[in-house]
């Protein structure tokens, strides 16, 4: 059965062009890659596509990176980039399925339910051979988009800590093992090495495949094989919020429940003097 969360490159091709579509680039890399999101939209995107970027459509004033975007800002980020209530959305990324879960979240963190990833992202569109534009975005006229968000998207702080103190969700990290069991130190600087105590680890990279979502039955395998309860309720968290949106994803498309994403995740938890910090196996 179709995934609800995904579209194909086929659906999207025949879709481009509609009033009511609106297409999303949501490339993001680590600072480490060297690549810029903005600037590869400019060398190539899906046709109609507009760039939306992480880093700017946050929650700056929490000091730390890429955090869910305030009602207001967001609302005024979207009516300039052309999209709107009533619209469907069609969010992708330069990676295949990296970045675009971000979005994803973010956008049904505020009400959108009409809003899927594209499966395979730019690689499978490019590897078609389908078409691409360059230059910038050439938004349509600014939308008015209504902000609703559902607080049960995002865990806080204190979620975290009554999950991990109580046992009442599991919370799973999705950063790669040698960072959860603080062999190798973080990618930003000031930051704790290891994990939370009591958190499961499933690194993002076992459940992504060719840059798309393994299927159901591979997923659930992954959850079983790094002890996660699928059957109980589940907090995703990562580096600083977007593999753990990539988590989210595969909770959902393995049956799962997720309680919420940890917005700040280890970015605000390994920067905290009053976090523990563990290292080795979970």
């Amino acid at each position: 059965m179709p995934s609800h969360n995904f579209r194909t490159t086929a659906d999207l091709a025949a879709e481009l062009g509609d009033a009511d579509l609106g297409v999303i680039d949501a490339s993001w890399h680590l600072p480490a890659a060297g690549r810029i999101g903005a600037s590869e939209f400019q060398e190539g995107h899906i046709p109609g596509a507009v760039f939306f970027d992480i880093d700017t459509i946050a929650d700056i004033e929490r000091g730390l990176p890429h955090m869910l975007p305030k009602p207001e800002p967001l609302a005024k980020a979207m009516s300039e980039l052309g999209l709107g209530d009533g619209m469907r959305f069609v969010v992708y990324d330069a990676l295949g399925l990296y970045a675009a879960a971000r979005v994803w979240w973010t956008l049904r963190a505020y009400g959108v339910e009409e809003v899927r990833i594209l499966e395979g992202g730019l690689p499978k569109w490019i590897k078609e051979g389908r078409p691409l534009e360059t230059g910038a975005a050439r938004p349509r006229q600014p939308r008015s988009f209504t902000p609703r968000l559902d607080e049960s998207f995002v865990a806080s702080l204190d979620e975290v800590r009554e999950a991990l103190a109580t046992g009442s969700a599991q919370v799973v990290d999705a950063r790669p093992a040698d960072r959860f069991h603080g062999v190798t130190p973080e990618p930003r600087e000031g930051l704790k090495s290891g994990h939370m105590p009591g958190s499961l680890n499933l690194p993002f990279v076992d459940i992504v495949e060719h840059g798309r979502l393994k299927p159901p039955d591979a997923l659930k395998a992954e959850f079983a094989a790094h002890g996660v309860d699928l059957r109980k309720p589940i907090i995703t968290s990562c580096g600083s919020g977007v593999t753990a949106a990539i988590l989210a994803l595969a909770v959902e498309e393995a049956g799962g429940k997720v309680e919420g994403l940890y917005d700040g995740s280890w970015a605000e938890w390994g920067s905290r003097d009053d976090c523990q910090a563990v290292t080795g196996p979970a």
